[in-house]
């Protein structure tokens, strides 16, 4: 089996990529290890960019997301007891952020696909990446039943943090960079109507609390909890009661209860291998990089990469010329980091840590009440929350 790019993942940085590929006019072949069931159906991030909005849109896979998806034009940030808004589009020149999970996004990316794009292999697990230093890397994988070869110009991981092709970078040339934090989010999905039409970032001497949502009927929320937390030891009403504290507020403002129907918990990390270019094997996504959920950067960062990625492998296709691959790890690494800056100052800002002493609350109530009583604090969190230029 050849192609020009192969692909690994079907999350939404292998299917986007995929699919800019596809309108540049270069053949690719997509290997993901799942069922398209569970692709379709495995929750993670639901907070969109602009510049991911608009990617989506250009890319001809925007329809049902300008449709469904919520655009949102702020946020709310809580804080002893009290409300303040974040204006985006007043903050940032007309920016926003829409509301629509990734769920969705990847539904739409492999109906399009699937009816205009290359071959895209379910259950065909990548086994490993040979040859990248080479002018044709391969990809050994398992597809129904028996082992094959995809011979490609260019190989690129979208296969996440324990996929193969990060390993297939040899080990003097990689660099890890990372942090773990000491507690994690317990999510729940409800059926109740979001208790507030935008997100809402609560800081609370007992931990931080998320209101968000995934449609006009069904909320998503989310607790800080030790890391390790089981969220089967959290009974639904001790779930409820708790949120109801963390976002209690000095007016009439309440929490709307509903019938929980799925809890989980996330681990809290950030993480960044360096460089994501080998010879002719390219990372991308959560293979090169994970932040904490609090920025709302993961899938952005995704888009952000493949983007990048197309650009460069049609730039060598209509000039020859290498350059912009080259130089794909350095360009990608610049935007990266500042999310990673993003994403650690707004988790730090709103959690409470095991170890925080009264000074360190002090501390956060004080970045918390400059960011509410400055023009430009609040302009350098809404500009980063919208999303940082694709072109960085």
């Amino acid at each position: 089996m050849r192609t020009t790019v192969g692909i690994i993942g079907a999350g939404p940085a292998g299917l986007l990529l995929a699919r800019l590929l596809h309108n540049a006019g270069i053949d690719s072949v997509v290997l993901e290890s799942r069922d398209r069931s569970y692709v379709e159906h495995r929750q993670r991030a639901g907070i969109l960019e602009q510049g991911t909005v608009d990617v989506l849109r250009a890319a001809g896979a925007g329809e049902r997301m300008d449709r469904e998806g919520l655009r949102h034009d702020g946020i709310e940030l809580r804080f002893a007891k009290q409300r303040h808004r974040v204006d985006f589009p007043g903050l940032t020149g007309g920016r926003s952020v829409m509301v629509y999970a990734q769920t969705e996004v990847c539904k739409d990316l492999i109906a399009l696909q699937v009816k205009e794009g290359g071959p895209l292999l379910f259950e065909a697990e990548a086994l490993e990446v040979e040859g990248a230093e080479s002018g044709r890397p391969r990809v050994r994988f398992r597809h129904e039943g028996r082992e094959d070869v995809l011979e490609c110009e260019y190989v690129v991981g979208c296969d996440g943090f324990w996929g193969v092709a990060r390993k297939a970078f040899p080990a003097g040339l990689s660099r890890v960079f990372e942090r773990t934090y000491p507690y994690a989010w317990l999510g729940i999905l409800a059926d109740v109507a979001p208790s507030h039409d935008e997100l809402v970032y609560a800081r609370h001497d007992r931990g931080f609390a998320l209101l968000s949502m995934r449609s006009p009927s069904v909320s998503r929320l989310y607790l800080q909890v030790p890391a390790g937390t089981d969220a089967e030891a959290w009974r639904d009403e001790e779930i409820w009661d708790e949120l109801e504290r963390r976002f209690e507020t000095d007016d009439d403002w309440r929490l709307e209860r509903g019938p929980i129907t799925q809890k989980s918990v996330t681990p809290m990390r950030s993480y960044v291998h360096e460089p994501m270019r080998h010879g002719r094997l390219f990372l991308a996504g959560d293979a090169a990089h994970i932040v904490p959920p609090t920025g709302a950067k993961g899938l952005n960062l995704a888009v952000g990469d493949v983007v990048t990625l197309a650009r460069a492998l049609a730039h060598e296709k209509e000039t020859g010329s290498p350059e912009l691959l080259e130089t794909y790890s350095t360009t990608c690494l610049r935007r990266i980091w500042q999310a990673e800056r993003f994403s650690y100052d707004m988790t730090t800002l709103l959690h409470t840590g095991p170890e925080d002493t009264p000074f360190d609350a002090r501390l956060q109530l004080a970045r918390l009440g400059r960011i509410a009583s400055s023009r430009a604090a609040e302009t350098d969190l809404a500009e980063a929350y919208t999303g940082f230029p694709l072109d960085v």
